[in-house]
């Protein structure tokens, strides 16, 4: 009993690694051909990510489950409009927010401002353990991302990143509630990321990416699409099932510590002492959010404390 009372709950086991796969593609990308544009990059990355999901969910036993998804009437196909514009929306926003204040408040505030966005949504079921644990994971995420920065941020450039927070807190939260509404989460994300690869693929037609001719084209664009997409959405969706959006959103906030120390071991890169602060503030937030139950007085139940 007592080794079942610490045991991670495997819905935020299966989030926490998909924010790990995440993680791996900032440093994946910087092995890219020179020249490279990083929004190139980024919409590749979901076009083919996406167009993959979309192959996984219409074959096999699982084409019945989407079918059933896509016949489940107007407020589900508006709910899955939205979620594919806010999906397509996230990249097209975080680029021109990178492009107008810089990558790291860019990525502090879409980062950092999800979770609330995502409790906003919610609207109930949260608890102070989740208010407390967000509040450190992001104080935590500002300090690691942060440290070093300039301050010169543009009020608009800062507008698109609460935006970015914004859609992706919306399509977190899309995909909770339809899974929890008993629609399958492979078809889900599906037809999310198979709808924005569609939205996004004109804007690869402008980019004209020559570079994927490259075998290290190839093999970055194989990863980050297949490895940091595909697998990674797979594992969030299913994640979701058992955990709900706003707490999601905050276990995500492990991505830019894997980030980190994958620019430590791989890139050689160095942390300073706000950064590392910000690190271990970080890793306490998401301790607290993930430490999985306890017990009430009498009761013999272990309850989850995830929110």
């Amino acid at each position: 009993m007592l080794r079942s009372s610490f045991a991670l709950p495997r819905g935020a086991a299966e989030i926490l690694l998909a924010a790990c796969l995440w993680g791996t593609a900032g440093p994946v990308s910087t092995l890219a051909p020179a020249h490279t544009s990083p929004v190139a990059v980024s919409c590749l990355r979901v076009a083919l990510g996406g167009l993959v999901l979309l192959a996984v969910a219409a074959t096999g036993s699982r084409r019945a489950a989407l079918g059933a998804l896509l016949r489940r009437g107007g407020r589900t196909r508006a709910t899955l409009v939205l979620g594919v514009v806010c999906t397509a929306g996230y990249q097209t926003a975080y680029y021109t927010a990178v492009g107008r204040t810089g990558v790291a408040v860019a990525t502090v505030v879409a980062i950092g401002s999800a979770p609330a966005f995502a409790g906003l949504l919610q609207r109930h079921g949260l608890t102070g353990r989740w208010y407390a644990s967000t509040a450190g994971a992001v104080a935590g995420c500002a300090l690691l991302v942060g440290a070093g920065a300039g301050a010169g941020a543009e009020p608009v450039g800062v507008v698109l990143a609460l935006l970015c927070g914004l859609v992706y807190a919306g399509y977190t939260t899309i995909i909770s509630r339809l899974v929890g509404a008993g629609a399958d989460d492979r078809a889900v994300t599906g037809v999310l990321f198979g709808g924005a690869a569609l939205v996004l693929l004109p804007a690869l037609a402008v980019q004209r990416p020559a570079w994927l001719l490259s075998g290290t084209g190839l093999a970055v664009t194989a990863y980050l699409s297949l490895v940091t997409i595909a697998v990674a959405y797979t594992l969030f969706a299913r994640g979701l099932r058992a955990t709900p959006a706003a707490a999601a959103t905050t276990l995500t906030l492990a991505e830019p510590a894997v980030a980190a120390l994958l620019g430590v071991a791989v890139l050689g890169e160095r942390l300073g002492g706000l950064a590392l602060a910000g690190l271990a503030l970080l890793a306490a937030g998401l301790v607290v959010l993930v430490v999985p139950a306890r017990r009430r007085p009498g009761d013999g139940r272990i309850r989850p404390e995830l929110v």
